[in-house]
């Protein structure tokens, strides 16, 4: 049946109010949503210049290479009051004066002997070594160990550096015996890392102890291990060939 008139009338009175509120909310979220386009559109322009900024500052990147000084008691500095006495450490402070981006690693044992080093070789190279120093010898000459045993365990150490890492420098160094272990065996036992120097084409250093072994004011009472004194003139001996090494790096 039709609705009445007066009926319509006030059905249409009754939802008036409510059509207004729904066209209000309508409106309002049109309005909302043009908003947030616009928004959402403008801040990549807002952020452009801050990350434009950010892009083009380059990241400061440092790495920093590492000299391993392989070795026994003279490396570790045996008897004295301060490790950082011994030669490494005085090589780590002309590094750090002169501003090269190295950092020393002092792997000195006391005792050590070639076979020693030799076993322990593969775990040390579990780190990246720019620069190998070889400092082991001396205890197998104090001890008579047969030359060709000492010489074969030095080439097995050059050639585990050289198989993990063939781009790492390896600097060796020599050693001499006191005379007192007879002529023919400190000859030979010298002449062991000329040989190794030269079969591998290695930096060498010809005597460690240059001008401090048998001088007893640079030696502790044992005659043997250098003073605090002794081990800044080893450390120019070292680095006298290493840093040659350092300005090619």
């Amino acid at each position: 049946m039709p609705k009445s008139k007066t009926t319509q009338s006030l059905l249409n009175s009754t939802l008036s109010p409510y059509r207004n509120i729904l066209k209000f909310c309508y409106f309002l979220l049109i309005f909302v949503a043009v908003g947030c386009g616009n928004n959402a559109k403008s801040k990549p322009a807002e952020d452009t210049g801050e990350t434009r900024a950010t892009e083009t500052e380059a990241p400061e990147t440092t790495s920093t290479k590492t000299i391993l000084f392989f070795g026994d008691s003279i490396t570790a500095g045996y008897g004295l009051d301060d490790t950082n006495d011994a030669f490494p450490g005085i090589i780590q402070q002309k590094i750090d004066s002169l501003g090269l981006n190295y950092e020393v690693v002092n792997s000195g044992v006391s005792g050590e002997t070639t076979a020693g080093g030799k076993s322990r070789i593969d775990w040390i190279l579990n780190q990246d070594i720019d620069v190998f120093v070889l400092e082991l010898g001396a205890n197998d000459g104090l001890r008579g160990v047969p030359i060709s045993e000492t010489k074969a365990n030095l080439q097995a150490i050059i050639d585990a550096v050289r198989t993990k890492s063939p781009d790492t420098k390896i600097v060796l160094a020599g050693m001499q015996l006191p005379p007192n272990m007879g002529q023919e065996y400190t000859s030979q036992f010298k002449a062991i890392f000329t040989d190794l120097a030269a079969k591998n084409d290695l930096a060498f250093i010809p005597f460690i102890l240059k001008d401090v072994g048998g001088v007893k004011e640079l030696n502790q009472s044992d005659g043997i291990h250098p003073t605090a004194e002794g081990h800044k003139i080893v450390a120019g001996n070292v680095w006298e060939v290493l840093k040659p090494i350092l300005d090619t790096e």
